[in-house]
């Protein structure tokens, strides 16, 4: 990628610090019992290109100061955009009015204070970078340039966009904690449309990186689109069968998705989840291992602390196929009689571990006849009882070689059994979100196409 001039800086955390003192400060002059803070500040570059021409730039900077106080097990939380002494003492009183006018709830409040995170390691998160919007603008042109380049059925495109943002947050809280995390987040993806006759197929794909150098080159990205769509040109459905299904990496990582929403607190306290009171069972196949890793310089989910200051930790969530651990903030730990598992606001990296020396291709040859899926549509999953159903297209195999595309199809059934029933997990592990897993052979899913 193109070296440039240093990015504009955002506030420092010294200029932040105290507004969210003086916050905290005026919560407990009002007779808050307790209080939290949190502010945000951000600045971005987002450009869209289609068919060559800049359809979009947009320009974006952003700040929020969100307050929640407590009257003993009562909450209130107001926030605000302005910053001012005014402002900020306008937001405390409506939070503390908030919480005078509602209900108690025994579950609320604070982490325990013994939980705050006090070991802050560099995370190489930050990398600032002074993107011109000219230079923005020909970036997604060089991707999407590539996409038309890489087969001649490739003449349409829905645009190639580069997205760039830089963030701090800070968060305190009456505790006495405060910590902060800078940021940037870097994007770069292409969609390619394929025509041939009347049938039009439409290929994806992108890069995202903590640093800019850690992108992919932009023809790479383009190239990679424009050949996708080329190659799920000819499509056709297939009969209704049972049969092996291969998820590529950037597939597989949403049934982990699934996963974490399905041990998530919120889900388990409304027993709105398949995988309530599971602990310490078998859940998956035994050769499955998973586990939260939250200090991997650039990642997508790095932290050193959750929402509410506790310290994130190393742990195994999958082992060897048993559930052996929730993702729990205070209040839902504190509904389901446990302790928090410093997991507010989700997971930070979940790692699974490949069980198979290939990736993709590799696993192809392993599944001998199935189906891969490339894309899924829709939303039905059910995470209250595992039931799933999506609609999908992709590549069906024959002797371990892609035959055809097909789309139009369905593919069912349960996550329990998804789960249980997975034959391998590739090594060729997608990193661009903070489920890191390779490509998923499952040993057998409903497909429903043509009566």
């Amino acid at each position: 990628m193109t070296a440039l001039s240093p990015a504009p800086t955002l506030p420092a955390f010294a200029e932040l610090e105290p507004r969210l003192a003086l916050a905290l400060e005026t919560a407990t002059r009002n007779g808050a019992s307790a209080a939290e803070a949190f502010l945000s500040v951000s600045r971005g570059l987002s450009v869209n290109v289609r068919m060559g021409e800049a359809e979009s730039v947009q320009f974006q900077r952003d700040r929020e100061l969100s307050v929640t106080v407590f009257f003993g097990q009562r909450t209130g939380t107001a926030g605000t955009t302005d910053l001012s002494d005014a402002a900020l003492a306008r937001t405390v009183a409506a939070a503390c009015a908030i919480a005078q006018a509602g209900g108690e709830d025994p579950c609320v409040g604070l982490a325990d204070p013994a939980l705050m995170a006090t070991r802050f390691p560099d995370l190489d998160l930050f990398h600032p970078w002074a993107l011109e919007t000219e230079t923005a603008i020909e970036l997604a042109r060089d991707c999407e340039a590539a996409a038309f380049a890489s087969d001649p059925r490739v003449t349409q495109s829905e645009g190639a966009s580069i997205d760039t943002r830089q963030a701090l947050s800070v968060y305190a809280n009456s505790h006495g904690f405060i910590g902060q995390r800078r940021s940037t987040d870097y994007s770069l993806g292409c969609a390619a449309i394929a025509v041939q006759g009347d049938a039009m197929q439409v290929g994806h794909w992108y890069s995202a990186a903590r640093h800019r150098d850690d992108l992919e080159d932009p023809a790479a990205i383009g190239r990679r689109a424009g050949e996708r769509a080329a190659a799920r040109l000819g499509g056709r459905s297939l009969s209704t069968r049972t049969a092996p299904v291969l998820f590529p990496a950037e597939v597989a990582r949403g049934l982990f998705g699934h996963f974490i929403n399905a041990i998530s607190g919120g889900a388990l306290y409304r027993r709105a989840s398949f995988l309530h009171g599971k602990l310490g069972e078998i859940v998956f196949a035994n050769r499955v291992t998973a586990r939260q890793l939250p200090f991997i310089p650039r990642a997508a989910g790095s932290s050193a602390y959750d929402q509410e200051g506790v310290a994130t930790h190393e742990r195994t969530l999958i082992d060897g196929g048993v559930l052996s651990g929730y993702l729990l903030g205070s209040y839902s730990a504190r509904k389901l009689g446990l302790t928090t598992t410093g997991n507010s606001g989700g997971v930070f990296n979940l790692v699974v571990d490949p069980t198979y020396g290939g990736g993709l291709a590799e696993l192809t040859k392993e599944m001998g006849t199935g189906l891969i899926v490339t894309d899924l549509m829709g939303q039905g999953v059910n995470t209250v009882t595992g039931d799933y159903s999506r609609g999908a297209s992709g590549y069906w195999v024959e002797n371990g070689v892609i035959a055809y595309p097909v789309d139009e199809i369905t593919i069912a059934g349960n996550l329990s059994t998804m789960f249980r029933g997975i034959s391998a997990i590739g090594n060729d592990v997608d990193s661009r979100s903070i489920v890191r897993c390779g490509s998923i052979l499952l040993d057998a899913l409903t497909i429903a196409g043509e009566a």
